[in-house]
């Protein structure tokens, strides 16, 4: 006697598709077949397949799962490499429920990490700003976040910063100059007070280049002609 495909993926408490995929892959050995062509799968397939739903329980990979042997020299390795892997997830899920234990007590917009979002909250930081800070925590690195919370701290909002913000695109050059002419000297000392953050874009994840591309595309759609011209002034006379 023996079971069905059907019976043994439902004794396994797995699917009948996991099986017949588990065959495909080489995980489980074809059972042998009855002269109608059925297949009956014996107690040692089960046994195969509670053992492959109990390691991928504990975090393994098919294809580690199809690499390893027990009492193999390289069983040590691949358990090491798994014992890594799910040390690196736990240090994921529990700084995910740190962030989630913080927006509970002091619920904030999502767009940012919540050091930064709740920073830029009290600045008070338009939307398109919100939006390029962002994609700056992204493209260069999160490890920046202290950074650029202590800076938005001591960034003071007004209603010149106002004024920016609703610039039209076909703002006259006096109001560009007056606006760049207010706001440098304050861009100039938050840069003062906070000098270059501890990662730069030339250690990007993608690369100097795909970082400095993501950030001028950012700009070029979060702001409009005139006030990016403002950025631009600002930019020279800072440089």
């Amino acid at each position: 006697m023996g079971w069905s495909t059907r019976e043994v993926a439902r004794l396994a408490g797995t699917t009948l598709r996991t099986v017949r995929h588990y065959h495909e892959i080489g995980l489980l050995d074809e059972p042998e077949r009855l002269p109608n062509g059925y297949k009956v799968y014996r107690t040692e397939h089960l046994v195969r397949l509670l053992q492959i739903r109990r390691l991928t329980g504990l975090g393994f990979s098919l294809a580690a799962i199809g690499a390893m042997q027990d009492g193999s020299d390289d069983l040590d390795e691949t358990l090491s490499a798994v014992d890594a892997e799910l040390a690196a997830t736990i240090a994921r899920l529990e700084e995910a429920r740190r962030e989630i234990a913080k927006l509970r007590h002091r619920p904030v917009p999502t767009d940012l990490p919540f050091a930064i979002s709740a920073a830029a909250t009290d600045a008070r930081l338009s939307p398109a700003d919100r939006s390029l800070f962002a994609v700056i925590s992204h493209v260069v690195g999160e490890d920046n976040t202290e950074h650029w919370q202590a800076l938005l701290r001591d960034y003071e909002r007004d209603e010149v910063a106002d004024e920016f913000d609703a610039l039209p695109p076909d703002a006259d050059e006096e109001t560009r100059e007056r606006l760049a002419r207010h706001l440098t000297p304050r861009m100039i000392a938050l840069s003062e007070q906070h000098p270059g953050p501890p990662r730069t874009i030339d250690q990007a994840d993608q690369g100097r280049q795909a970082a400095a591309e993501a950030l001028f595309d950012a700009i070029r759609d979060l702001y409009n002609p005139a006030q990016i011209d403002v950025l631009i002034r600002i930019w020279k006379e800072h440089g």
